[in-house]
């Protein structure tokens, strides 16, 4: 299970507890390329609502969902504070597009495009400021158990919707845990609203309201092949792609190249791994025949060169120092680019293979060796395929 935190202010946090959703906007721009291989939308735009979709697509039923309520001058918000527990409804979020009949618009003040049904899990009716989760140290150890994922976020820029990771979501559940002495609240037969005045999550007695908006269902890959075609970059569209199907049995060539017979438990995407601009494309933790094993990939939209074992090789290492301290478990690389029109001849993929060969050697005592992965066109969708080298 994938713990998200989604970033909400004080107009919009009551809509979502009221109406029982999660979402993220896209500013002024309307989403032309759904199920479409065509946009109007200039590349810079499109890429960046792609990449809210990827955000989105990685979200599972029963994932949980914490809501940070943001600092807030005009409302008396002293401090950002992190409230909790609800759960996803349902698998991968739904468009509602940005025009005048987007659901709640008007009361939202602005366009929430990308969104996700969600049920109360354990609610709890205070927060945790920003700084007893992010600055607070008296009960860490090492610097390895800090919450870098939402310190990186805070670093880095305001993605509405950041995943956490298992052990950084344990400890922040039971941060908000303690600050509520351990007393949930009662919400059978109740709906949800927020005390403004005292800054705390409460119940009323009346059935939640119905949520009435559109949910219509997001499909990527028409505008991926059609960029795939073009020779355009399609990094992001990628990304949101495997996102949206990896561990779903949606394309079975995707799950037998990364996951084989493996669960995924966890999965992220632009996992950040250090304060500079470093990020795993996907990294999905999976349990296969017993045993957890993090997979963490390095997507490329063109075919693969020996400078991108350099950028497997700064995942691995921060992985080693971070993550495993905190959740034990084996590593598997992988690396998807694009097929190669002729393999044999392509010098690229030689020196790759002699690259990859130095990787697996530098890390044999700590990771599996480096899995290569090519996707291609075929029958209308991606193929992907394990490669040996």
């Amino acid at each position: 299970m994938t713990t998200h935190v989604f970033i909400v202010d004080a107009t919009t946090f009551p809509l979502h507890l009221q109406y029982l959703f999660a979402g993220t906007g896209a500013g002024g721009n309307r989403v032309d390329f759904n199920d479409s291989a065509t946009t109007g939308l200039w590349h810079t735009t499109e890429n960046n609502l792609v990449s809210m979709i990827a955000d989105g697509c990685r979200i599972r039923q029963g994932d949980g969902i914490i809501f940070y309520l943001q600092q807030s001058q005009r409302f008396s918000i002293a401090e950002g504070k992190f409230f909790g527990i609800f759960k996803a409804a349902h698998d991968l979020i739904f468009l509602d597009d940005n025009d005048d009949q987007q659901y709640l618009k008007s009361r939202l003040g602005k366009s929430l495009t990308f969104r996700i049904l969600i049920e109360p899990d354990t609610v709890y009716a205070e927060g945790v400021t920003e700084w007893e989760a992010l600055d607070e140290i008296q009960n860490i150890a090492s610097p390895s158990q800090m919450l870098w994922s939402l310190i990186y976020r805070k670093l880095k820029g305001n993605r509405g919707n950041t995943m956490i990771t298992s052990y950084e979501a344990e400890r922040l559940t039971q941060l908000i845990r303690n600050k509520n002495n351990r007393n949930s609240l009662d919400f059978n037969g109740k709906s949800f609203a927020f005390d403004l005045a005292n800054q705390r999550i409460t119940t009323e007695n009346a059935n939640p309201p119905d949520y009435r908006g559109r949910q219509v269902e997001i499909n990527l890959l028409p505008r991926l092949i059609a960029k795939y075609r073009a020779g355009q970059s399609f990094e992001a569209h990628l990304q949101a792609y495997i996102m949206q199907n990896i561990g779903r049995g949606s394309n079975a060539s995707l799950d037998d190249s990364l996951i084989g017979a493996g669960e995924v438990e966890w999965l992220g995407n632009e996992v950040s791994c250090g304060v500079g601009m470093q990020r795993i494309d996907v990294m999905a933790s999976i349990i296969a025949s017993g045993q957890r094993i993090l997979i963490p990939i390095e997507l490329k939209a063109v075919t693969a060169t020996s400078d991108n074992t350099a950028q497997i090789q700064r995942y691995i290492d921060w992985i080693a120092q971070y993550y495993i301290p905190n959740r034990p478990c084996d590593i598997q690389p992988v690396l998807i680019a694009k097929r190669p029109a002729t393999r044999a001849a392509s010098r690229a993929l030689r020196e790759f293979a002699r690259a990859k060969q130095r990787f697996d050697q530098t890390n044999q005592n700590l990771a599996y060796p480096l899995k290569y992965v090519e996707f291609y066109l075929a029958g209308g969708d991606l193929r992907f395929e394990e490669v040996n080298l």
